[in-house]
């Protein structure tokens, strides 16, 4: 899998990538990552990436030019499934879209900034919006890292255990039920006896029931 990145601060999301799980990805070769700067494809000389909105107002506004520039020089070398704009106003981020993404070959990243993206943009060049809430960061930077983090982890290598991402939370529309490690009784607290009892049956019934309880308890939202 191949994910391009466009940014007007690049360097701002290039940490997450590199350790822990994102980078062995790399390394390993499971997952192509790269990163470009939108200001590498101005007219100006002073790499103008952003204008004055017209009709007036507040804040700048990403110019369709360099960003149609990058992205039609992208699409000349590979096809892209998807290209996703990073926006508060985009479908909510979850799981199945998670799920669906990390089966995409290339997929093309465009993180907001300013006051957005000029809306011809969206119109013609993007394939999907994303959104991770329901607030406002100082650019798309953040909201593609987390983004990425959820697709490249689903990738088959990625994680240690294969069977680990598909016993998150909300991969069955559930949370994940309580877990608990050494040592069994620590301060009067103890493990729940079910878990010691080596009974894979009543064990995987347990966690069970405990995923119905903590989702109707803390996400009512999605238990219904």
């Amino acid at each position: 899998m191949r994910i391009d990145i466009i940014s007007v601060l690049p360097k701002l999301i290039e940490s997450p990538f590199n350790a822990s799980i994102l980078k062995r990805a790399i390394d390993k070769k499971l997952i192509e990552v790269n990163f470009h700067d939108l200001k590498d494809y101005a007219s100006s000389k002073r790499r103008q990436v952003d204008d004055y909105q017209f009709g007036g107002g507040s804040g700048m506004v990403m110019m369709i030019e360099p960003i149609k520039k990058c992205i039609d020089s992208l699409k000349k070398e590979r096809k892209y499934e998807e290209v996703i704009y990073m926006t508060p106003d985009g479908e909510m981020l979850n799981q199945k879209i998670s799920n669906k993404l990390s089966l995409k070959g290339n997929i093309i990243i465009l993180c907001g900034h300013y006051k957005g993206v000029d809306q011809r943009v969206r119109d013609s060049l993007i394939t999907m919006e994303i959104s991770i809430g329901d607030y406002v960061l100082s650019g798309g930077e953040l909201p593609a890292a987390v983004l990425c983090d959820s697709i490249i982890r689903l990738i088959p290598g990625v994680l240690g255990n294969e069977t680990s991402a598909l016993t998150d939370s909300f991969q069955d529309d559930l949370l994940a039920p309580p877990v608990y490690t050494r040592p069994s009784s620590f301060e009067n607290l103890d493990v729940p006896e079910i878990l010691l009892s080596g009974d894979k049956l009543k064990i995987e019934l347990w966690r069970e029931e405990k995923a119905l309880e903590r989702t109707k308890n803390l996400r009512p939202d999605i238990f219904d």
